[in-house]
């Protein structure tokens, strides 16, 4: 596999999954696993299956992988191993950070979200305010479904101690200026707060380069196992009081921000994740490969259909919902299901964007850096048969 340039066929041979009579546009939901990921969870049940703190070698091999994890995902964010905090998956860390965060925020303070937020970035802040008796204000998206920095800007204000934002959209694939949201959230006083969840499998995340406080995605977006993983900066960190039960130890710093036993096997598989991609040369071919794949696909969609979001790949990543003029969202995601394409309709627990569309569901297909080219026209021809 030469550097710049995306095997896909040596990619392909790599994911047991690829050999089975689907076609995988469900990657915003979920991305196969090649299977090298598979076989190191395998190895670590069979092999070193035990808790960290015994001397026995089992054990040993146990928090060998826990600090290979720890050491996979800084050099995932490109940050230090101490800024690392695993969870089961982002929903239910950020739901852990906003209140360790709470902890510092008084009455009438404001936070400030998104319209084009999966509610797993909205949620947490809403509960947190109903406690707390905050205020959440929300950034609305421009007609074309990007965020309206005008909106953003009215939105932050002197009380706003937290701007949360989507890096790119999971339900119409809108790409957002993280770095420029960043700063505005700085120059306010604020913390910025990153949902990379969907961004995670599409382009390389540098914590340096964004400036973000917190930034949470999960690894099963990026073909690794189910499991949540955050990065939060250790200046950040250190003036938090985490939840956690009393004896458990306190270094590495992000360690001291996880509740019981992590989960060692998903852990030995997201090392080989990050080996994975490693192996690719990084994501700019990744990259390449599905912004052709995405302009095809946007190039040659079927009469009578509607794509929602920027059509231009440097606005977006290549996830797609659209509609057609006539039928049923749900009835033509039925009849690609039906042809063994996977796709979905519904509003992707993003009612922020459903609202400000004015829709209540979406088709959406997912374009991942292991689909190719006859997949893209299989699932085209089956749009126009369908329509």
């Amino acid at each position: 596999m030469s550097v710049g340039v995306l095997d896909v066929d040596a990619v392909r041979m790599r994911f047991s999954s690829l050999r089975n009579p689907f076609l995988y546009f469900d990657g915003p939901s979920g991305m196969q696993m090649p299977d090298e990921v598979i076989d190191a969870i395998a190895a670590y049940l069979r092999e070193s299956n035990a808790n960290m703190g015994g001397d026995f070698e089992t054990s040993r091999r146990t928090t060998a992988t826990y600090l290979a994890a720890r050491t996979a995902a800084a050099r995932f964010f490109s940050c230090t191993d101490r800024e690392i905090i695993f969870g089961p998956n982002m929903t239910s860390l950020n739901f852990m950070l906003t209140r360790t965060f709470g902890r510092t925020l008084s009455p009438g303070d404001e936070i400030v979200v998104t319209r084009l937020d999966h509610d797993g970035n909205v949620a947490p802040w809403l509960e947190l305010a109903r406690d707390l008796h905050l205020r959440v204000r929300f950034a609305e998206l421009t007609p074309s479904g990007e965020l309206d920095l005008d909106s953003l800007a009215e939105a932050i204000g002197p009380a706003t101690r937290v701007v949360s934002f989507p890096w790119a959209a999971n339900s119409i694939g809108t790409l957002t200026d993280a770095r420029e949201v960043t700063e505005r959230a700085h120059a306010a006083g604020a913390l910025s707060w990153v949902d990379a969840v969907h961004y995670a499998s599409h382009g390389e995340i540098d914590v340096a380069a964004v400036g973000a406080d917190v930034i949470l995605c999960s690894a099963y977006k990026f073909c690794g196992p189910h499991m949540g993983v955050a990065y939060a900066r250790s200046e950040l960190l250190e003036t938090w009081r985490p939840y956690k039960v009393r004896p458990a130890p306190t270094e590495p710093l992000g360690f001291s921000f996880e509740t019981g036993t992590p989960q060692y096997e998903q852990m030995a598989g997201f090392v080989a994740t990050v080996g994975y991609l490693d192996s690719l040369g990084g994501f700019d071919p990744i990259i390449a490969h599905e912004e052709s794949l995405g302009e095809r696909f946007v190039a040659r969609l079927p009469p009578g259909y509607t794509v929602y979001g920027p059509r231009e790949s440097a606005r977006r990543v290549p996830t797609f919902a659209f509609n057609h003029a006539t039928l049923d969202a749900h009835d033509v995601a039925r009849h690609l299901i039906e042809r063994r394409i996977n796709a979905g309709a519904g509003n992707y627990y993003s009612p922020g964007v459903m609202q400000s569309l004015g829709i209540d569901s979406a088709v959406r297909v997912g374009i991942s850096h292991y689909n190719t080219e006859a997949e893209v026209d299989a699932l085209l021809e089956a749009l126009a048969e369908i329509a």
